[in-house]
């Protein structure tokens, strides 16, 4: 499974990268204004910023709802750095630049997805990346690992290549259960991929074994 970290801010990315799991960035208009990022053309040299820690993919996400908005904001997003992703929401305009953008040899992140169907639209459409939402549909009484588990095997059974990338993570365990049952990537705070280090019966073993060093060497 790919680790990719959701957020704009540029210590938490490198803090991930330097842990040596990072894989990835997800980030969007909500993110960026958290880090007090504005105007467009800060924007966009922040994504490069981000481009710069990252090895791997940088979804950027486009702000218009209609097609030619979508391919123009997409165009200049992807011609800032090899390693961006644009990303789509899934919609009917959404899917057709999805669509366009694939013909282009751009990659695309379908984001918003809470469905199957949804998901096998983008899929057919060319998305590189479909982001379901998990904490959004457990806010709401609905199983969310199941939605994966349905992707995956849908995607399996026609053998896309659109990878799963599980969004709205919100804590350790959405993570394990992702890797369980075959998302393909998941994107997180950092604080859930560092809570994947802990284990009370790490602590105390490290702890007494530490103590026992200092009772043989003191």
């Amino acid at each position: 499974m790919k680790f990719f970290i959701d957020t704009a801010n540029l210590a938490e990315i490198k803090e991930a990268y330097d842990l040596g799991v990072l894989d990835g960035v997800t980030t969007n208009p909500s993110l960026m204004a958290k880090e007090g990022i504005s105007g467009k053309n800060n924007i966009l040299k922040h994504y490069v910023d981000i481009c710069n820690i990252v090895d791997g993919d940088v979804s950027a996400e486009v702000i218009a709802t209609d097609f030619e908005g979508m391919i123009r904001e997409g165009q200049e997003l992807a011609d800032l750095h090899e390693n961006i992703v644009v990303k789509v929401p899934m919609i009917a305009e959404g899917v057709k630049a999805i669509k366009y953008f694939s013909n282009q040899g751009i990659r695309t992140n379908c984001t918003l997805v809470f469905s199957v169907g949804q998901a096998l639209i983008a899929a057919k459409a060319g998305a590189s990346y479909v982001s379901p939402f998990l904490g959004r549909l457990d806010d709401i009484s609905t199983d969310s690992l199941q939605l994966i588990s349905d992707m995956r095997l849908v995607y399996d059974n026609y053998m896309f290549e659109t990878e799963i990338l599980a969004a709205s993570v919100r804590h350790p365990m959405h993570i394990v259960e992702c890797a369980k049952i075959g998302a393909d990537v998941a994107t997180c705070p950092l604080g859930s991929i560092k809570a994947l280090l802990n284990h009370p019966l790490t602590d105390s073993g490290l702890a007494k074994f530490l103590s026992d060093y200092q009772k043989t060497n003191s």
